[in-house]
């Protein structure tokens, strides 16, 4: 099985180093990035199967970024993340193709088996 690749994208760097933390110890490549233009770049370059992707990012907000990721990568696999309840952005990161959000602050073993559910599986259904 080769290396699958995750990448943070979040502002807050203690959320990226728990992460980081939790998925190299899952036997994952991790990225991570403070912003949406750092995301984009690794993108590009590495090409993540999953993206932990926070909605409120200074500068380009998280429902903007995965529109991007989206035009780079359309099979790419996101799950957002908000600190906040806004019901019409996580409907609207649904519509764009994200499997599913957490809200923070996260319960780190729920994300772990989403993430693997996700990452070992061929390709997951989604309902539009």
């Amino acid at each position: 099985m080769r290396n699958k690749k995750v990448l943070i994208v979040d502002d807050q760097n203690g959320i990226r180093i728990l992460l980081i933390e939790v998925f190299n110890s899952e036997g994952y490549t991790t990225f991570q990035a403070a912003n949406g233009k750092m995301a984009l770049e690794i993108v590009r370059s590495e090409s993540p199967d999953l993206v932990l992707l926070d909605m409120k990012i200074p500068g380009m907000d998280g429902l903007e970024i995965l529109k991007h990721l989206k035009e780079i990568d359309p099979a790419i696999k996101v799950i957002m993340m908000t600190a906040y309840g806004e019901l019409d952005m996580i409907k609207e990161a649904t519509n764009l193709g994200a499997l599913m959000h957490f809200t923070k602050p996260f319960d780190i073993d729920e994300m772990r088996v989403a993430v693997n559910m996700h990452l070992n599986t061929k390709s997951v259904d989604q309902c539009s």
